[in-house]
């Protein structure tokens, strides 16, 4: 599971295994783990986090977009 990258709390990372997906970030702080889709960028689950704090990763998300993408394509096309 390689760490894409980590802001304040926050681990956003991909799984090996997640190859034949469409490309997406997971993002996990204590326990609580949420996973988005990154073209468009939309929530696709969460388990844990509150809807402000959602709102709040979101954000890192699409400010972050093209990174995860770079690493996405990268690490699985690489």
């Amino acid at each position: 599971m390689p760490t894409v990258f980590r802001s304040g709390p926050y681990r956003f990372y991909f799984y090996s295994a997640d190859r034949e997906e469409p490309a997406h970030v997971h993002v996990e702080r204590d326990g609580a783990e949420a996973k988005f889709w990154l073209e468009p960028v939309r929530l696709q689950y969460s388990h844990g986090f509150g809807r402000a704090e959602i709102k709040r990763i979101e954000r890192l998300v699409v400010d972050n977009r093209n990174r995860f993408l770079e690493s996405w394509n990268e690490f699985f096309n690489g």
